[in-house]
């Protein structure tokens, strides 16, 4: 694997551990609302009162600011776990903020103590004890779209991991294009702790980040990896201190949403590629990325830019 350098800002005793929905209320924060009209959700949003929002029991809150939407997990009691109503609403949620064009970057986070703590295991529990169906079909109609969600999104996604992210939570950090995090944050496989294999994308991601012997130690022996060794094994790219992680990741963001949306798009789109196929195949690729590139709008105006000796401006 080619080398990684992450990033370490700042030291702090006194910092504050989570991220809650109060500090968000100063963003305008709204939360999803759900329709079904034919078996299709419609996404909407209501502005909400600082009041409201700590007492939301809606699954996912969003907020909108310079270009990136920030999607927040909202069952703080269950440290962010996934039940079915979080499912359903974080997929919409990133299925509307891939579609909205006013949306340049995306922020991914967790309400309360924890980033995600995987599934829901008092449902999980519900559905093995009765055979329920929707056993055999959470990991093809959920997990794995999920990923996809993030991966095939051609904005940037950044996961700002506020807490612990154990087993499908860990997976959904890994399939961000970035990830920052709190110095309290942890990441964990916990699939072979209750008997199960990997899923969220783990078994491919991770290895590409942290190389295959780290990740089997994960996944075989359960390795709880904290924020900080993270950042030094290539898992966590910035690491800050509890109280800066809202603003941190939202400069880190905004950043992203201010740069040229092509190219951007097109270098996610390259490193997936490139990450299986062979170098003659990748090559192609990248040459049809850069003749898109070269024809854009974006590109003359960044040469333009350099020549004026002003900051690009990009639409």
């Amino acid at each position: 694997m080619p080398g990684y350098i992450g990033i370490e800002v700042g030291k702090g005793d006194n910092a504050k551990a989570g991220w809650t929905a109060e500090q968000y209320s100063r963003r305008q924060i709204r939360w999803m609302a759900q329709e079904t009209h034919g078996g299709a959700t419609q996404v909407t949003t209501t502005d909400a009162s600082a009041r409201d929002l700590a007492a939301s029991t809606e699954p996912i809150l969003v907020s909108d600011r310079d270009g990136v939407r920030t999607v927040i997990l909202n069952r703080p009691a269950a440290y962010n776990s996934f039940n079915t109503d979080l499912k359903v609403a974080l997929l919409a949620a990133l299925s509307a903020a891939a579609a909205q064009e006013s949306v340049r970057a995306v922020v991914i986070t967790g309400a309360g103590r924890a980033f995600c703590a995987g599934q829901d295991l008092k449902e999980h529990l519900a559905l093995v004890t009765t055979g329920d169906e929707r056993l055999a079909t959470t990991v093809s109609q959920f997990y794995n779209p999920l990923v996809f969600a993030i991966t095939g999104m051609t904005k940037p996604v950044i996961a700002a991991v506020n807490g612990a992210a154990a087993g499908a939570g860990a997976g959904l950090a890994f399939a961000c294009d970035l990830r920052i995090a709190a110095r309290s944050a942890s990441f964990s496989m916990a699939f072979a702790g209750v008997a199960l294999s990997a899923d969220t994308g783990a078994s491919y991601l991770l290895p590409r980040l942290i190389g295959y012997g780290r990740a089997s130690r994960m996944m075989l022996l359960g390795d709880k990896v904290d924020a900080a060794e993270g950042l030094q094994i290539g898992m966590v790219d910035i690491l800050v201190d509890d109280g800066e992680l809202a603003e941190a990741a939202q400069r880190l963001a905004a950043s992203l949403a201010a740069g040229p949306a092509l190219a951007l798009s097109k270098i996610k789109a390259s490193l997936q590629y490139a990450a299986s196929a062979d170098l003659q195949d990748a090559l192609a690729f990248e040459d049809q990325a850069q003749t898109a590139c070269f024809a854009s709008p974006d590109h003359l105006e960044a040469i333009q830019a350099f020549v004026e000796k002003r900051p690009p401006r990009y639409v």
